[in-house]
């Protein structure tokens, strides 16, 4: 990600987001907490959420392909290179988004595990002959779910790599976490062998925490396949959360 998107990523999530976080997370019962897992979700929503995006990407797909003929519109949202490609482009896998609210972080409480709770959002990664090309972000709105936006093609290629690296045969020991006021996203890793919860930074939080540079100073990823303890993450993300959120007020 370069600075330009990442200055991007802090106006389009900083401002909206820090304000509204707190209802969203203290709403975690639109999701089941299952501090053990869960990039699948519970089976009864994922199955809701994932006809739900099924649905709407073909209608996206209709749309556009019927539309806009070959040409792409500027900036467009999914990395193709013809609209006719989405007739190609499908809905891969979905997951809940997890976050943790900045007075926890703040203050250390407990630990990340058990403070990450469902906001109520869903990532879809979006494929094209099994390269990821977007995401589709979808959120429930007076019972009925749906697709609210498109985009985020460098992302869905990193928790794609992310998830093939660490993920179990059903990523059951896996969970999305973005931390709003951070500005960084990360994926939790339930170890099978010590049931301990590690830490993979997807890149706005290896760029924003410069956590690459601390894990190679340190060692730590190195022993770890590329996963961070919660102790090398905690200062950095205290320390960015207060930065933004004093940069805020």
């Amino acid at each position: 990600m370069h600075l330009n998107s990442v200055s991007r990523y802090k106006k389009s999530t900083l401002a909206a987001l820090i304000l509204s976080l707190g209802c969203a997370v203290t709403s975690a019962p639109l999701l089941a907490q299952n501090i053990s897992s869960d990039i699948a979700g519970t089976t009864e929503q994922a199955r809701l959420v994932n006809a739900a995006a099924q649905r709407d990407f073909a209608a996206f797909v209709q749309f556009n392909v019927q539309r806009r003929g070959g040409t792409l519109p500027a900036e467009f949202p999914l990395e193709v290179n013809d609209v006719q490609d989405l007739k190609d482009a499908k809905i891969s896998y979905g997951f809940p988004v997890y976050s943790i609210p900045p007075q926890d972080v703040l203050a250390g409480r407990s630990d990340l595990r058990s403070l990450a709770k469902a906001t109520g959002e869903w990532r879809f990664v979006i494929s094209l002959h099994d390269t990821p090309i977007g995401l589709a972000t979808l959120r429930q709105d007076n019972g009925r779910w749906g697709i609210t936006s498109y985009g985020g093609a460098v992302l869905a290629k990193d928790v794609d790599a992310a998830i093939a690296v660490h993920g179990n045969s059903t990523r059951s020991n896996l969970r999305f976490i973005r931390i709003y006021q951070a500005m960084s996203d990360f994926l939790e890793v339930v170890s099978p062998t010590d049931a301990r919860a590690r830490f993979a930074p997807l890149q706005a939080a290896r760029q924003t925490l410069l956590l690459q540079q601390r894990s190679e100073k340190t060692g730590t990823a190195s022993a770890n396949n590329g996963l961070l303890e919660q102790s090398d993450i905690l200062d950095p993300l205290r320390a960015s959360i207060k930065t933004n959120l004093d940069n805020f007020r």
